[in-house]
């Protein structure tokens, strides 16, 4: 699917983005969140361009966008805070750009991404899933996630170091049947060389929304 460049507001910050839209009729949309800023991460990244794909796949309109102080985004990494709200700022700009309809919005996100995301997901009414990738969950307390009714997708490799498998399985246990989890034979953290069947899993976990 073809993207065209964008932009958006976050507070008095603009932030550069690529939007695609499926035809003319739109009745699905998401926004992506990348990895870590101060480490190279920004929205050209594969995990982010698989989770494209899968949406793609069916149909959906796609936004992603690079946090405060990526590329060419106004601003400066802010620790976590500053990008929360540039989550939040995405998904409004989205359903407002396209005249989405509340619950059928999804938010995604990839490492950092999927902390903001999932930090910005308390805060957003009309989501209608949340995509958490690679979720670094000894660094992200996963009590408000708990707390939300927001149907959740979860996926990681089981050499991920930063997401163990039996820790993530324990989030989707506690989460109960409103969670879907696919863990990625072979993977790290980093999905190299297993973009394709990430997409692929990410597009049956979706379908089943």
């Amino acid at each position: 699917m073809e993207e065209e460049r964008t932009s958006f507001c976050s507070g008095e910050l603009t932030l550069e983005a690529l939007i695609a839209r499926p035809g003319s009729t739109v009745e699905h949309g998401a926004v992506i969140c990348h990895p870590h800023p101060l480490y190279g991460g920004s929205m050209f990244n594969n995990v982010v361009e698989s989770a494209l794909e899968a949406m793609w796949r069916l149909g959906w309109a796609t936004l992603r966008f690079n946090f405060r102080g990526v590329g060419g985004s106004q601003g400066a990494h802010s620790g976590g805070s500053g990008e929360v709200d540039d989550a939040v700022a995405a998904v409004h700009f989205l359903a407002s750009e396209l005249a989405l309809a509340p619950r059928t919005i999804a938010l995604a996100g990839y490492s950092f991404g999927a902390m903001m995301a999932m930090k910005a997901a308390s805060s957003l009414s009309e989501l209608s899933a949340l995509i958490l990738i690679a979720l670094p969950l000894r660094m992200a307390a996963d009590d408000g996630l708990i707390k939300m009714e927001v149907p959740v997708i979860l996926a990681a490799g089981d050499f991920d170091d930063y997401c163990p498998s039996p820790e993530l399985e324990g989030l989707q246990r506690s989460l109960g049947s409103r969670a879907q989890l696919k863990i990625i034979e072979g993977a790290d953290h980093f999905f190299g060389g297993y973009e394709a069947q990430l997409a692929a899993a990410l597009e049956v976990m979706l379908r089943r929304i």
